[in-house]
């Protein structure tokens, strides 16, 4: 895997620099929106994510709107640090309109893991069900996947003092994730953790929900071999405008 700004030996991952413009339209969005649920008290049940409101109400739009509100100062806080921490080189590398996208999808994508586990004839499905989930934190365990393959030795320091390998955080955070998920009424919002990074990882790994593009830049590469020989071309890769680098 080779990014556009490569990792740089002891670099912290705090302190990325300013807000990108993808990055600060969200943030006041998150803001708007818990000043807004602590005007209207229903305004998080409406919007927020609770199965059995998608399937016997038809609310369609609260795995869109769930990933923008709160359920307190300090939720909204650590997720926006987060975002801040985490998306802002993405978006620089990525630029706006990609990243803009992959946010959108792996939160979007975590909130339909969730409902679709809520179907599971299990205790589990059950509570996930009934529940309600509020927060970024879908997509913003999207970002951290994204950050941890894109800079795998990247320290990120925990507690402001130990030092850890991107590529190691993120499969810490995942396992505590994954393990949380079946660990009674927590698992609700480790269930929106854990869906951020698995669709993070195909998103990134598997054509980039580009199954056609894919296909045709499969082909073009297996002609290119095939007539490697005969015409003197050597292997090559998608050009700049085809989006980000590829992850390996």
């Amino acid at each position: 895997m080779r990014s556009r700004y490569p990792s740089t030996p002891g670099m912290s991952s705090f302190g990325p620099g300013l807000l990108t413009p993808a990055i600060r339209l969200i943030i006041i969005l998150n803001v708007v929106a818990f000043l807004a649920s602590a005007v209207v008290p229903d305004f998080n049940v409406w919007l927020g994510l609770q199965p059995a409101a998608v399937f016997e109400d038809l609310a369609v739009w609260q795995p869109v709107t769930y990933m923008f509100l709160h359920s307190g100062l300090f939720h909204l806080l650590f997720n926006m640090l987060a975002l801040w921490m985490f998306g802002v080189e993405l978006e620089r590398m990525w630029g706006t309109p990609y990243f803009t996208r992959y946010y959108l999808v792996t939160g979007i994508g975590a909130a339909l893991l969730t409902v679709g586990l809520s179907l599971v004839p299990v205790a589990f499905g059950t509570q996930l069900y009934y529940s309600l989930t509020v927060g970024a934190s879908g997509a913003v365990y999207g970002l951290l996947l994204a950050y941890g393959l894109y800079f795998p030795d990247r320290p990120i320091y925990i507690y402001m003092v130990f030092p850890i390998p991107a590529k190691y955080f993120v499969l810490i955070m995942g396992g505590i994730s994954l393990f949380s998920s079946f660990g009674g009424s927590s698992g609700v919002a480790h269930t929106a953790h854990l869906g951020g990074l698995v669709v993070g990882y195909l998103y990134l790994k598997g054509g980039r929900m580009r199954p056609l593009a894919e296909l045709t830049y499969r082909f073009q590469k297996w002609k290119i071999n095939r007539n490697r020989r005969k015409f003197d071309v050597y292997q090559g890769g998608r050009g700049p405008r085809d989006g980000p680098p590829r992850v390996h």
